[in-house]
Formats: structure tokens, C-alpha cells, sequence
């Protein structure tokens, strides 16, 4: 399916999408990873609440992205982390039902430029050693792994993630 993904900044609007996107992408890509129990706990209120924060608290510097299709829907977002070093891709998620289409390619590339425009010529993004098909993501999109690991403790499980990084233009 070829579709034209718009990219802007999000806005506070965007909040409920955001966190249906996250949540759904959090119970589809990390069964297995993290306990059933916990995830099926996760509620959209809790999440709409968290994005609400987030939106409301980025800087010029730590910007969420949306891309969204003509008909205004947003398929993928993506957070591009300036006010650390090196910089960092904070989150990546795309919309199940836009897998596929280029929506994350497309915030990814305008979370990349930003961190860029930030000053940053590396960046960073942290994965779940087994989220596979993430990895797979980074890896077709010029990440490296630098077998750098660091270990989250989420709900009664540790869950390794693993460190990308890679050069930016």
C-alpha cells in the first residue's frame, strides 16, 4: 500500500493516538518479552495521561514526531532525545495497521534530521535484546549494535535492552 505520510511535530491533541499506538505496540512487540499479566494491565487512561506529560514538557530540543496520511490519521511517531549526549531516539512506534506503508521510516528520518539540526553527529537508541523485528528495523536503517546492554526491571521480569547507535549525516 503506498501511502503519503505528512510529518509535523505533535501536539497535545495527539495524545490519545499516541498512546493507543504505544500500548498496542507494547502488547504485540514485547509478548514474551515482558509478563502477559503486566501487559494486559496496562491501561489507554494511564497512557493518554503519561503522553499528555510528555507533550506538554518537549523542548526545542526533544521533539515527538507524527506522520500522518492524508486523511489526517497518525500511522507512526517517533521522539528525537536532544537535551542528552550523545543524542538519542527515544521511541519509535508505528500503528499496526500501517506497518508496511513508510510511516516509521518517516519519523525516523525526521527524528534523525532534528538530532542533526540539534548538533549531534552520533546517536543512540536503546531495543529489547529480543525484539527482533525492531532490531531488524535499526539494523535496514544504518544502526550498528555496539553490544552495549543495560538491564530494566518491568513488573517481576528483567529485560535486557541492547544499545544502537550510528553516525548521523
Amino acid at each position: 500500500m503506498s501511502v503519503r505520510w505528512a510529518v509535523r511535530r505533535a501536539e497535545a491533541a495527539d495524545a490519545p493516538r499516541l498512546a493507543e499506538i504505544n500500548l498496542t505496540g507494547w502488547r504485540t512487540a514485547y509478548r514474551g518479552i515482558l509478563p502477559d499479566a503486566y501487559l494486559e494491565s496496562l491501561r489507554q487512561e494511564d497512557w493518554e495521561d503519561k503522553f499528555a506529560a510528555r507533550l506538554a514538557a518537549m523542548t526545542e530540543r526533544t521533539v515527538t514526531y507524527v506522520a500522518a496520511n492524508p486523511a489526517g490519521e497518525i500511522g507512526a511517531y517517533a521522539t528525537a532525545v536532544g537535551d542528552s549526549r550523545p543524542g538519542m531516539l527515544g521511541a519509535l512506534y508505528a500503528a499496526l495497521e500501517w506497518r508496511g506503508t513508510g510511516a516509521g521510516h518517516t519519523v525516523h528520518e525526521a527524528a534523525l534530521a532534528h538530532l542533526t539540526t540539534c548538533g549531534f553527529s552520533h546517536a543512540v537508541v536503546w531495543v529489547f535484546e529480543e525484539n527482533f523485528l525492531s532490531r531488524r528495523f535499526y539494523e535496514n536503517h544504518g544502526w550498528l549494535c555496539d553490544q552495549v546492554t543495560q538491564t530494566s526491571q518491568i513488573a517481576d521480569r528483567s529485560a535486557v535492552e541492547i544499545r544502537y547507535s550510528r553516525l548521523l549525516p
